[in-house]
C-alpha cells in the first residue's frame, strides 16, 4: 500500500481506497486493481500489481 501510494504521488494522482470482501480495492487515476488482503502479499503478486498501476495510459 506505501508503495501504491507513492507512485500515485510521482503521477500526481489521488489514491482512492475501498474495502471488499477479502480483498482491497485500490484506484490510481483511471486504474483499478484488488489487492488481497493478507499479512504478506506474495511477491509475484506484488510486482504484477505494482506494474499494473506504473502503467502509463
Amino acid at each position: 500500500m506505501k508503495r501504491l501510494r507513492k507512485i500515485a504521488k510521482s503521477q500526481g494522482e489521488t489514491v482512492e481506497i475501498r474495502e471488499g470482501g477479502s480483498h482491497t480495492v485500490v484506484k490510481i487515476g483511471s486504474r483499478q486493481t484488488t489487492v488481497p488482503r493478507h499479512n504478506e502479499v506474495n511477491e509475484i503478486t506484488a510486482k504484477a500489481i505494482i506494474k499494473h498501476m506504473e502503467a502509463s495510459e
